[in-house]
């Protein structure tokens, strides 16, 4: 396995593991608008590396060990990079946009910086087969992850960051197009395809549906 993808799942995991046990420590490194918009806007990093639990945490990092590699081998390390915090910052930010008027809001996990490196793996190479999840290819496992995420956002149930997953997808969407343009003409299709839950979200958003 490649050594900073080690490194990301390490360190999380890490970070992770004391925020289960340390309550003061897991508040004081949420995403929580009221706090963001005080001026501590370091909280839209170190959400990332927080979860909610044992399942959370192992579920995102599976993900990443699953996607991760796709990205790592088609433009190196140095890109995973970007589009791994380059996405978790755009779904901090596209948070803070749909939550800017609720103070109280919270969220943490690293499933916005994941979705990302998932729709960079899937613009990338679109024929990929997950075997883990029973051979479900990337694409429909990412557009599905998304609408599932809507029903998140919606149901409110819990403080897992949902609207992040779409942060994510546009950022891992956009940095990948402007590493790789060719893929406009390689892969139009699947480019439209990726655009459509993300589309909803903005849809539904702006008709006070979420």
């Amino acid at each position: 396995m490649d050594m900073i993808l080690i490194a990301i799942i390490g360190v999380t995991a890490l970070i992770s593991y004391k925020g289960f046990s340390d309550y003061d420590f897991f508040r004081k490194y949420e995403l929580h608008i009221g706090r963001i918009r005080a001026g501590e806007q370091i909280r839209m990093i170190t959400s990332g590396f927080l979860h909610l639990d044992f399942m959370h945490l192992l579920f995102n990092m599976i993900t990443l060990y699953f996607f991760a590699p796709y990205v790592i081998r088609f433009i190196g390390d140095i890109y995973f990079l970007y589009v791994y915090f380059g996405s978790m910052i755009t779904g901090s930010l596209l948070t803070l946009y749909l939550h800017k008027d609720d103070y109280s809001y919270r969220a943490i996990g690293a499933s916005g910086a994941v979705m990302g490196v998932i729709y960079a793996s899937i613009l990338l190479d679109v024929d990929q087969q997950m075997l883990f999840y029973g051979f479900i290819p990337g694409y429909i496992f990412g557009i599905g992850y998304l609408f599932y995420s809507i029903y998140g956002i919606k149901a409110k149930r819990d403080n897992i960051g949902h609207t992040a997953h779409f942060g994510g997808a546009i950022g891992g969407y956009l940095i990948t197009l402007m590493r790789e343009p060719s893929l406009f003409e390689t892969n139009t299709k699947i480019i439209v395809l990726l655009m459509v839950p993300i589309a909803i979200l903005f849809y539904m958003n702006k008709a006070n549906k979420l």
